[in-house]
């Protein structure tokens, strides 16, 4: 039977208090000319509400001492979103794009440690709210996508890769299965987005922007020159890491089936029929299928079966 947590001390309860009222200050969304907001989340003015837990100095009233973090706190946050998709912010402009990850955020607000995850539900609110994106809806959940998984190829887990050699080894294809690396992402895009991402990301490289994307002055910056939109075409995708760099790999509608059957969890027999259904006229696709395989294990995409 679990005991019961002690009674908070007075002290404890007022610092948690404390703690949360310069939490909710600090998280508010800014006014629309990027100042704190002058009512508090109760209505009561935020002037008076402030300085019942923060000191003025000789400088700065306690007001202006907590606008100082409430402006940084939504400045990183509207950098980070800024930094993590500049395909999407070059299709829609820059004025749109700024006012939709305000949205975006007081919809979302970070729920994480890391401003790594910042972008995480993005899609989801785009499929909920497809004004902030009309008239390209479909490019830009592609664009969208593209660029959470080359966030998720860039730093999320890797586990030890195998050896197609050893990993076949004796195994029955029936029962053998294989596993994709976590960090791994498998696309089917309507639109050729890895070559528009990367040249959006070729022209922002050399200027370094995006370190200093949001301040006052953003909404008198200027856009910088379009790159031409995509037209439709279907592609599949593979995004990984390799020696520590993020690469986007056009993939054989076959090899999309195969690999999303193998992160599925379905075993290497299965996964492959489904592939060869589709190429059951190509006598030498047996040969294409080893190649394939073999360039996979080179690149470290497998691993085992957690």
């Amino acid at each position: 039977m679990k005991q019961p947590l002690p009674e908070l001390s007075p002290g404890v309860k007022k610092l948690r208090a404390i703690q949360r009222a310069f939490a909710t200050g600090t998280m508010r969304p800014l006014t629309a000319d990027l100042r704190m907001q002058t009512k508090w989340a109760d209505g009561k003015p935020a002037r008076q509400v402030v300085a019942g837990f923060i000191k003025p100095n000789d400088r700065l009233s306690s007001f202006e001492r907590l606008e100082i973090y409430n402006k940084q706190y939504w400045f990183r946050l509207l950098d980070s979103l800024y930094e993590d998709f500049p395909g999407l912010r070059t299709l829609i402009g820059e004025k749109r794009f700024y006012d939709l990850s305000v949205a975006y955020l007081m919809k979302y607000p970070s729920n994480s440690h890391t401003l790594r995850d910042l972008g995480d539900r993005l899609e989801k609110f785009l499929k909920g709210e497809p004004r902030w994106i009309a008239p390209h809806r479909e490019l830009a959940l592609d664009i969208v996508r593209l660029e959470w998984a080359h966030i998720v190829a860039f730093d999320g887990e890797a586990l030890p890769p195998l050896e197609i050699d050893a990993l076949l080894d004796g195994g029955d294809p029936a029962k053998l299965r294989l596993g994709i690396q976590p960090c791994i992402t498998f696309l089917a895009c309507g639109y050729p987005v890895d070559d528009y991402v990367l040249a959006v990301r070729r022209r922002e490289e050399p200027r370094g922007e995006a370190s200093n994307a949001i301040s006052e002055r953003l909404k008198k910056r200027k856009t910088g020159k379009k790159i031409a939109q995509s037209k439709s075409e279907k592609i599949w995708l593979a995004v990984h890491r390799s020696d520590n760099g993020v690469y986007y790999k056009r993939l054989d509608p076959e090899a999309y089936l195969i690999c999303t059957a193998l992160r599925k969890g379905l075993p290497l027999q299965a996964a492959c029929e489904r592939a060869f259904r589709r190429r059951k006229m190509d006598p030498e696709f047996g040969a294409t299928l080893q190649k394939w395989f073999t360039q996979w294990a080179s690149f470290g995409w497998f691993c085992r079966v957690e």
